[in-house]
């Protein structure tokens, strides 16, 4: 069994990923529906309004801090690699790695930033907005599952 700092750290990620995991399931099963349910002006404001919001210490802290648990477990995986949990520990560092914080970089926040550039009253906006909540929603399925999946591979590793 996984002991030590090894442990602390491993429990750390468990914690960091599954409470990313639930900001992501949240807003893939009740925030996006709800804002989907407004107009598009009211929806495209309300978004822009949750995306100036999310970049703030509250939440960043554990996103980008399980990001660099995830790699600070992977590099020691691999440098000590472990008699067992190695192969979930470093399963569960590329889950959350690339599915959850590659993809939001990759998919999630460029949408954003082409959502915060649009007035939300105009026509353009409410085009874009249906687009948007289809293909966010769609990439943040992803990251959910990759988070979720992330924690539990990392439980299996001290399990």
């Amino acid at each position: 069994m996984i002991d030590g700092p090894y442990f602390v750290l491993t429990v750390l990620g468990v914690l960091g990923t599954g409470l990313v995991a639930g900001v992501f399931c949240a807003f893939s099963t009740f925030v996006m529906r709800g804002l989907a349910a407004l107009t598009p002006a009211q929806g495209v404001a309300a978004m822009k309004a949750i995306n100036v919001t999310a970049v703030r210490p509250a939440f960043m802290v554990v996103f980008l801090g399980s990001a660099l648990l995830c790699a600070a477990i992977a590099v020691v995986t691999l440098v000590v690699w472990p008699d067992e949990g190695a192969v979930e520990l470093l399963v569960g560092s590329a889950l959350y790695l690339f599915g959850s914080f590659a993809v939001t970089m990759g998919a999630n926040v460029p949408r954003n930033n082409a959502l915060l550039e649009l007035d939300a009253g105009t026509s353009e906006a409410a085009a874009y907005w249906r687009r948007y909540v289809r293909e966010w929603t769609a990439w943040n399925h992803v990251r959910m599952v990759a988070s979720a999946a992330a924690a539990v591979a990392y439980v299996l590793a001290v399990a």
